[in-house]
């Protein structure tokens, strides 16, 4: 009998702390500071005048680090002797245990044009496996300042798919490797299957013999640099 007791003096109390709850309505308009630190390398042509185009390269998981030479492993760092006018590379690092930060990626980008004399109107961007992710990513969020974007075998995700109006007015090519078995080429179809429709002019091509290394045949083709800097903002 006591314990049905103690029961029903309790109710009350739960009806009255029910009664009583404020829904309140808000939201917060607050400028958060945070602190941006990244590695990188920049490769800068010497004794050139004017404004130089920019290619920015996001490098894959596996290099990853605080190593910055690994930096130029699989990029167009590699063939450098296929690009007929003089650019600009700028190849950040990403952290150990991290995926790219795009807000940092972004942050980066602007510091290296006030520094050096960047053509605003030919940035570039590609980026392979956890790079091509990023590439995708980044110019989803800042479609205004890229001229040309390169994805070499990428994860895609339903936030892109969700976006996929910000890629309508870039200029896009999409790599994957046939038989990659790291990130599955339904990355690349499911992607450009959502592009397509917005953006006619991007492209899917799909090498039908390679693993996930689809990034030596996508920067040892001239033919992409010759496109990629054909292409202004």
């Amino acid at each position: 009998m006591k314990c049905k007791l103690k029961y029903a003096l309790l109710l009350p109390f739960l009806f009255s702390t029910k009664a009583n709850a404020q829904e309140i309505k808000a939201e917060l308009n607050k400028e958060i500071k945070r602190q941006e630190k990244i590695s990188y390398i920049l490769d800068y042509p010497q004794k050139i005048k004017g404004n130089v185009p920019l290619i920015v390269f996001l490098h894959g998981s596996g290099e990853r680090g605080n190593d910055l030479e690994k930096v130029k492993a699989h990029s167009p760092f590699t063939y450098k002797n296929l690009i007929k006018e003089p650019v600009a590379i700028l190849a950040p690092q990403c952290p150990e245990n991290t995926w790219w930060d795009t807000v940092t990626l972004y942050a980066l980008i602007k510091e290296i044009q006030a520094k050096y004399k960047v053509d605003s109107s030919r940035i570039y961007l590609t980026g392979l496996s956890m790079g091509g992710w990023g590439t995708l990513k980044l110019a989803m969020e800042h479609p205004e300042i890229f001229a040309a974007v390169v994805s070499v075998c990428a994860p895609t995700d339903r936030v892109m798919y969700a976006n996929i109006q910000q890629y309508k007015n870039l200029n896009m090519k999409i790599f994957h490797g046939g038989m990659d078995d790291v990130v599955l080429p339904e990355n690349a179809f499911n992607f450009y299957q959502k592009l397509h429709p917005v953006n006619p002019s991007a492209e899917l091509t799909i090498f039908p013999n390679d693993n996930h290394n689809s990034w030596d045949s996508t920067y040892s083709n001239p033919k992409l640099y010759e496109w990629m800097l054909s292409k202004r903002k």
